[in-house]
């Protein structure tokens, strides 16, 4: 029979590793929950300048710096754009050569240290693209929430949500397309947690949980200011945002269609996703989840609700690839079995989180061409 002061030690032991356990839980969940807009996504490598010439840079050869199409290049106090590799040019084997298309500011010298980013454009819609745009604010839940807004000619507006590691700078990649060729009203927002938007009262990020309510309050001021229809346009945790606000939304009869980007369906392997890619042990994944779930108030079985047999009667363009290691693939495919007559899937390959339009800028346009005419 085991003594009284063995026992109280082995309860000790037990109750000391099971907060331990908590508090390793609350930290795996914190770090991966963490919002850092405008920051890359954790696990992508930095390359190294080796370098640059007349309308070429070279980088360290990686699998992101061979990936096909137009990139952001982003690294202290520069920003850049790259375009394709190279075919015609001479390539060490532990180099590639990339196409350069401008440096919007700082300077490309050897030994800089940069990573590829989705994001193509920084500053406004002036100062990027040309085009006339109002600062708004948008009466959102937590307070108000600044907005670009590009007027365009349609009754039909289109609201914009960017994703992780992102701010309202990465929808710009598409707005001259929207805006200046198909001529759509936009609506471009930074939501709770951006820069100049109200912070979340726990600090953390909830994968669209709650934000999506201020994607809601978008729809409410579009609908306020004279449009007759939105689509809502999100990419990565903003496309969960937009199933959200069609599904709950308080006018998502005035949603005509949604375009989703790299959508965060399954929560919890993004979780855990961010949580290794942030260098959390694997054996504290399942702590991480377990503790997001309480902290964030995450509820898988909603998301579930609004992309699974509830998801609302709105026509849906998918873009999404098999290269994504933050959205799992297989939930978007399964997405977009369950819904064949509503759910357009493009699959994209080569391309990583959020970045379906930089591996293909042009048919990932006629794409969505093809997809928003009849909704004009």
């Amino acid at each position: 029979m085991r003594s009284p002061t063995g026992a109280a030690v082995a309860a000790a032991t037990v109750i000391g590793a099971g907060t331990a356990a908590v508090a390793a839980g609350r930290y795996a969940s914190g770090v991966a929950l963490r919002p850092r807009p405008g920051r890359p996504l954790p696990g992508e490598p930095r390359l190294t300048v080796h370098a640059t010439g007349p309308g070429r840079v070279t980088l360290t050869r990686a699998l992101p710096s061979l990936r096909p199409g137009a990139y952001g290049l982003e690294g202290p106090g520069v920003h850049a754009v790259v375009g394709p590799v190279l075919g015609d040019v001479p390539h060490a084997p532990d180099a590639v050569v990339r196409r350069l298309e401008r440096v919007d500011h700082g300077t490309l010298e050897p030994g800089t240290r940069v990573r590829l980013t989705p994001k193509l454009h920084t500053g406004t819609p002036a100062s990027a693209l040309g085009l006339p745009y109002e600062d708004v604010e948008v009466a959102g839940e937590l307070g108000p929430l600044p907005a670009w807004y590009v007027p365009g000619v349609r009754t039909t507006w289109v609201i914009t949500a960017h994703g992780l590691g992102a701010t309202r700078e990465h929808p710009l990649n598409v707005l001259g397309f929207l805006n200046g060729g198909l001529r759509f009203p936009v609506l471009n927002l930074a939501y709770r947690g951006d820069p100049g938007a109200p912070r979340p009262a726990d600090g953390l990020g909830h994968l669209g949980e709650s934000e999506w309510r201020d994607l809601d309050a978008a729809v409410r001021h579009a609908v306020h200011h004279g449009a007759e229809a939105v689509i809502l346009y999100g990419w990565s945790t903003g496309a969960t945002m937009a199933l959200r606000t069609a599904a709950h939304g308080r006018l998502r009869d005035r949603i005509a269609g949604l375009v989703l980007d790299s959508p965060v369906l399954d929560w919890q392997a993004t979780l855990r996703a961010l949580a290794a890619a942030h260098h959390v042990p694997s054996a504290l994944l399942p702590l991480a989840v377990r503790a997001a779930q309480g902290r964030a108030g995450l509820d898988g079985d909603d998301l579930g609700r609004a992309a699974g047999p509830d998801m609302p009667k709105v026509p849906a363009l998918v873009f999404h690839g098999p290269d994504d290691t933050v959205a799992p693939w297989a939930a978007t495919r399964a997405f977009a079995a369950r819904h064949p007559g509503l759910v357009t899937l493009r699959a994209i390959r080569h391309a990583p989180h959020a970045a379906m339009w930089n591996a293909g800028p042009e048919r990932y346009e006629e794409a969505l061409r093809r997809f928003l005419t009849p909704l004009l």
